[in-house]
Order: structure tokens, then sequence, then C-alpha cells
């Protein structure tokens, strides 16, 4: 799922990246995700995009493990 853009974020013109830290369970979904770096109006809009996804299993020897992965979701105005 792609991110919503913020009516007030669109409306002030604010574009940028944001970048998150997503914990990826055992079964590919996020199970946990952290703003590394911010624009306070798209924040709240990446981390809700960022936990709805999902991810292959990473495999360890075979055995599906968490990982911990940086994500970018870059915003951009039309």
């Amino acid at each position: 799922m792609a991110p919503i853009y913020p009516a007030i974020a669109q409306s002030a013109r604010v574009a940028g990246v944001v970048i998150i830290e997503a914990t990826i369970g055992p079964n590919g979904r996020v199970q946990e995700a952290k703003v590394l770096r911010s624009i306070p109006l798209l924040d709240a809009a990446a981390l809700e995009a960022v936990r709805q996804w999902e991810f292959t299993p990473t495999l360890l020897n075979g055995v599906p493990v968490p990982v911990i992965m940086t994500v970018t979701v870059n915003f951009t105005l039309q």
C-alpha cells in the first residue's frame, strides 16, 4: 500500500523522504516501526503505510527469523 499524502502536507507544499526502521517478523509482517528521519507532517502517513506492508520471510538455515530493515518513503508533490 502506498502512503496516503496528508492533505495538510500537500496544501503546505511539504515533500521529502521519511526513513523508517522496521522489524519484520518471522511471518513477514511488520512487528515494529519507528521513524529515523522525520518530516513531522508526513511521519504518521509513512508509518501507517509501512505497518501494512508484508515481506517474504527471511530464512536462516531454513527457519524464518525476524530482521530489521530501513525503509525509505518518498513523498513528492504532483
